[in-house]
């Protein structure tokens, strides 16, 4: 075993120790070392066409399947639809590097295996990281089969430092338009738009859980923004939502009458002391920061009564289509990839200016464009939806009847279907 390869999977291994003997930016400094030089290794490797004559007809679904972030629940919703289509297929589980809580996700038990049995791979793992898990492995892993990354990005440009990606993948899946034009401008590569399907039951009867089981007020029209904090905290905004609450409840009659749910995951000590320092006292806010799974968040959901989403740039907006689907009204702002299911006869849609970023914030690069929500119309939708009860079933019902029509499992399964099909006939045995 090479030996960057043995100090991966130290790290791996080693990853709780880490986390409590150094500083998260530190431990986040050096993960970041650790892929700038492992995409050198992608541009090197010399990687076999498929052989169909190895290995079966298949996909080998590689990723992250019990990671409790969109990431995570990305995977496991491409899982389902592989399940849908009657397309034989393995889960190969892939434990990412950093601060990432993992759920018990029994219902793949059954197809999570190390064998890798079929032709295709369908590698859900982002391209920022993908440098990585090749360096781990990619002579068993990439070798002799048919490569596709599903990947998921916010903004119009795809960054120039994650080309080397291509160099190891025969084509790219996303969830999304807005995504395939941005990789599109910058690779030859077919790139196809595989939207998620969501669904969900509305929890009912002994399943059902209620606002006390979350330490909520049964007596408060309650709004609600959650956000992964490994999904950068500052391209989910909740600043904006804070600032647009204060504007729409300044009145400290009305504020005991509403209250804003924050449910962060994956939070650090400094994540939590910086929000709670944006909120004044006599505002009602709740914070959610306990890790949960799924299930248990889609009853958080049905809980509440709007759910606010003023980001700056979204890859899919999973929760938001959601909502939607449980019959939640939503805030959000009008850009990027949830523009794709959202439209203002069935949401509250933001205005925003498109700005360029100043500086570099991550893999986010000075010069790129995101937006910036209109804070004081974000407010007034707060308290036309507090105030209108009508007007918010009405939004609410076109919203779950849109979702439920637009992005069912039959539309997803039919262009799996339809691409492996024909990757396939051009790849005959």
């Amino acid at each position: 075993m090479k030996i960057s390869n043995v100090i991966l999977y130290l790290t791996n291994k080693c990853k709780p120790i880490l986390i409590k003997l150094f500083p998260y930016e530190f431990l986040k400094r050096l993960k970041g070392n650790m892929i700038q030089k492992s995409f050198s290794n992608i541009e090197k490797a010399i990687i076999e066409p498929i052989n169909r004559e190895i290995f079966l007809d298949g996909i080998n679904l590689v990723g992250n399947i019990k990671a409790e972030s969109g990431l995570g629940q990305s995977c496991r919703l491409v899982a389902d639809e592989l399940a849908a289509s009657g397309i034989p297929y393995s889960i190969y589980q892939y434990d990412q590097l950093g601060v990432i809580a993992e759920g018990n996700y029994q219902k793949y038990a059954d197809k999570i295996s190390p064998e890798l049995p079929y032709s295709i791979n369908l590698i859900h793992i982002n391209p920022h990281e993908l440098g990585l898990a090749f360096q781990q492995g990619y002579e068993r892993i990439w070798n002799k089969r048919y490569n596709i990354g599903f990947w998921l990005w916010e903004l119009e440009e795809f960054p120039d430092e994650w080309l080397p990606c291509f160099h190891c993948l025969n084509e790219i899946w996303t969830p999304s338009k807005f995504i395939s034009k941005g990789i599109q401008k910058k690779t030859d590569l077919p790139v196809v738009t595989i939207p998620y399907y969501v669904h969900l039951d509305q929890p009912e009867g002994e399943k059902r859980m209620y606002r006390q089981q979350f330490y909520l007020p049964h007596d408060v029209f309650l709004f609600l923004m959650m956000y992964d904090r490994t999904s950068m905290t500052v391209r989910k905004n909740p600043k904006a939502v804070l600032d647009a609450y204060k504007i729409a409840f300044p009145d400290s009659k009305t504020q005991n009458k509403v209250g804003l749910v924050i449910k962060i995951s994956n939070p650090t000590k400094e994540e939590i002391t910086m929000i709670r320092a944006m909120v004044p006292e006599q505002m009602k806010v709740y914070f959610i920061t306990n890790i949960m799974e799924r299930d248990r968040v889609n009853q958080l959901i049905y809980c509440v009564d709007t759910v606010v989403s003023l980001h700056r740039a979204e890859g899919f907006g999973l929760v938001l289509a959601e909502a939607m689907l449980l019959g939640i009204p939503t805030i959000a702002t009008n850009w990027s990839s949830n523009t794709e299911f959202m439209t203002n006869e069935i949401a509250c849609m933001v205005d925003a200016k498109l700005i360029e970023l100043n500086e570099d914030i991550g893999s986010f690069k000075k010069g790129n464009r995101w937006a910036e929500p209109d804070i004081e119309q974000a407010a007034g939708y707060m308290k036309w939806l507090y105030e209108n009860e009508k007007g918010r079933n009405e939004i609410a019902k076109k919203a779950k009847e849109y979702i439920q029509e637009h992005l069912g499992m039959q539309q997803a399964v039919d262009h799996i279907r339809s691409r492996v099909k024909v990757i396939y006939e051009e790849n005959q045995r």
